[in-house]
């Protein structure tokens, strides 16, 4: 495959696993969640690279990981006592991720692991970091990892998709016929966090947000069934990534910069367009309905 096939890949993996993923935490009304978690897990990264001294392997994705969760068990732990969701997200996210940042400024040193390679991430490198499979060939690492990660988050929605929808639309319901509403909530922000530790490094923690959340609203105005905006929410972070590339490319600039902005121009077009829930048909009904 090209230089441009595999960076191509890599980012529409991100975006049908972002895609799957952000479709519930937008139901849920958690997205904000996506953004403290894509930034929180950076404390988990250095944590894990000072113990460990490597800037990469399994103990990196445990890190990050273990500071998702954390991020999500502090966030509820605050709202139990009291502080609005928001100000919950806001004051854990700031903090957990400002820890981050003084640790890598303090104690990282010369390490190829810097704010900025957080933020825009190093999607431009994956072709270089290959590995070999059998029967495959070399393939890069972050590709690998990706595929990994999309099996798994299939696998979760697909085989608990009546309970993600019941927790998801109505929790009391869901509690009262016998789901374990607060251990699938603890279970769907795993899923979060492992999803966005594999596009994190790849991508950063802009791309990761904007695939997370903006391509599931945009499919959100499109329709009402679950299945139908997840399947939705994944072909535009395909679309987004394909058309971000070339935008990239167009303009000479950041590649995951672009893919996020095109994230945005769907939006934009769902907002207009949309039959249901869109600017045009919403100035079309009183038309049609005087007549």
């Amino acid at each position: 495959m090209s230089y441009a096939g595999w960076i191509i890949l890599t980012a529409s993996l991100v975006g049908i696993s972002c895609g799957l993923v952000g479709s519930l935490l937008v139901l849920r009304r958690m997205a904000m969640m996506a953004d403290a978690i894509s930034h929180t897990v950076l404390l988990g990264i250095v944590t894990a690279f000072l113990i460990t001294r490597e800037l990469s392997g399994i103990h990196m994705l445990i890190g990050a990981i273990v500071a998702g969760l954390l991020t999500a068990i502090l966030i509820q732990w605050l709202h139990s006592l009291g502080v609005q969701q928001e100000a919950s997200i806001g004051v854990v996210f700031t903090s957990l991720f400002a820890v981050g940042v003084v640790l890598i400024a303090t104690k990282v040193g010369n390490a190829h692991l810097d704010v900025q390679h957080t933020l825009m991430g190093e999607i431009t490198f994956i072709p270089w970091e290959k590995m070999s499979l059998p029967w495959i060939g070399e393939v890069p690492e972050a590709v690998f990892i990706l595929s990994i990660v999309l099996v798994v988050v299939l696998i979760a929605i697909i085989g608990f998709f009546k309970e993600w929808k019941l927790t998801s639309f109505d929790p009391a319901l869901a509690a009262s016929i016998g789901i374990p509403v607060v251990l699938m909530h603890y279970v769907f922000m795993g899923l979060v966090s492992v999803t966005t530790v594999a596009a994190f490094d790849a991508v950063g923690a802009i791309m990761v947000v904007a695939m997370l959340i903006t391509p599931a609203s945009a499919a959100y105005l499109w329709t009402d069934r679950l299945a139908i905006m997840m399947g939705l929410s994944g072909a535009f972070g395909i679309i987004a990534a394909v058309a971000g590339y070339y935008i990239a490319v167009w303009l000479d600039t950041s590649i995951s910069g672009s893919m996020a902005f095109a994230t945005g121009l769907l939006f934009m077009i769902s907002f207009i367009a949309s039959p249901k829930h869109g600017i045009v048909a919403r100035l079309r009904r009183p038309t049609l309905t005087s007549t």
